[in-house]
């Protein structure tokens, strides 16, 4: 096959981030300190509207540790999406509270508030919504209910660096919420995430948990954890925060052009007042999804990934049997398709003629 392959997502590193790690490792200064806080800092004035951002060494780290610190724990509830990455409800789980999961609404594979209402108990403490895809969940809606209830109100926004509803920035409406910078995020750290936080009590909590309890050293307040983030990851985080906008912009395009030309698959919807990040670019594909992926593999070359194919509360680590049947429908028929901002209008033309053409064969 003589056309390269086009993967559907790839880390985007150059000379900028390389040169800003080798400027710590001479500074022989690698754990957290100042490149972790300037990058606090500056996440929080581009991405966070100058809420709080506390760093840490994980996305997964960041929802525990930011569950931990509203003071979710054993015997309570916090209700999630079952159509998500397992991290959401692991987390939930590590605090030794239970995750509840609710169904979706197909539009734009986020929470569905109606489902969500109905599940609230008094045991419940949280919702936890996903801005799944880049796309906003419609938050605004949850934040009434969880006032309603009294309830907190957690934002997974791993997906979602730059995403806004009703131009207001994903990561600033709940008590907390978590945005993660693994490798093949709209932007990364090499390895980490950020939590965000407009509760001082709740940052200083943070603080706290991702070190060993001590905001002193040697003067543990409370058991806690090494999840810090090492200057060397910061170094790389504060270069591609540089870029983040700019990537974003070329998904957006890249998207655009999908959307304009791909036909015969459900392509994306966007809510009115959103603004999608399209960390995924995701389709839907009835009759077999998964033959469709791989003959645009073997047939056509181009990658494409399955996000995600067995819901959380079939996953063997939960074990439950809810009905939640948008849930099943998405996790049969969801595939995304490349569009980071390293493709060319070779790649996307491409693109479009392989699924155009599969979806008319039936593939």
């Amino acid at each position: 096959m003589s056309k390269d392959f086009i993967p559907a997502a790839k880390p985007i590193v150059g000379d900028e981030e390389r040169a800003a790690v080798d400027a710590v490792l001479l500074s022989g200064m690698l754990a957290q300190g100042a490149e972790v806080a300037a990058f606090e800092k500056e996440f929080s004035e581009v991405l966070l509207d100058g809420r709080a951002a506390v760093a840490v060494n994980s996305g997964t780290a960041g929802l525990h540790l930011g569950l931990l610190a509203a003071g979710i724990g054993p015997g309570d509830e916090v209700i999630v999406p079952s159509f998500t990455f397992a991290a959401t409800a692991n987390s939930v789980a590590l605090t030794g509270a239970t995750p509840v999961f609710a169904d979706i609404e197909l539009d734009h594979y986020c929470l569905d508030i109606a489902h969500v209402a109905s599940l609230i108990t008094e045991k419940t403490k949280g919702i936890m919504p996903v801005h799944l895809y880049g796309h906003p969940a419609d938050i605004e809606a949850y934040r009434t209910l969880a006032d309603r209830h009294g309830i907190a109100l957690f934002e997974d926004a791993a997906q979602a660096h730059g995403a806004s509803l009703g131009g207001r920035q994903v990561g600033t409406f709940g008590d907390f919420a978590m945005f993660s910078l693994y490798p093949t995020k709209n932007m990364t750290s090499g390895e980490g995430g950020m939590v965000s936080t407009g509760n001082p009590e709740i940052e200083r909590r943070l603080r706290l948990l991702r070190n060993q309890g001590m905001e002193r050293q040697y003067e543990n307040e409370l058991v806690g954890f090494n999840a810090r983030m090492t200057n060397l990851h910061a170094a790389i985080g504060r270069v591609q925060l540089t870029k983040v906008g700019g990537w974003t912009a070329q998904r957006q395009a890249n998207a655009a052009f999908l959307s304009a030309n791909i036909e015969g698959v459900a392509t994306p919807t966007v809510a009115e007042g959103a603004v999608h990040v399209y960390h995924q670019y995701t389709v839907r594909v009835g009759g077999d999804r998964d033959g469709f992926a791989a003959a645009l593999k073997d047939e056509y070359n181009i990658g494409s990934g399955v996000y995600y194919p067995i819901p959380n509360h079939r996953l063997p680590s939960f074990q439950r049997t809810e009905d939640l049947p948008n849930t099943e429908t998405a996790a049969r028929e969801v595939l995304s398709l490349p569009v980071h901002p390293s493709l060319d209008s070779e790649d996307l033309d491409r693109i479009v003629t392989a699924v155009n053409a599969l979806a008319k064969a039936g593939a």
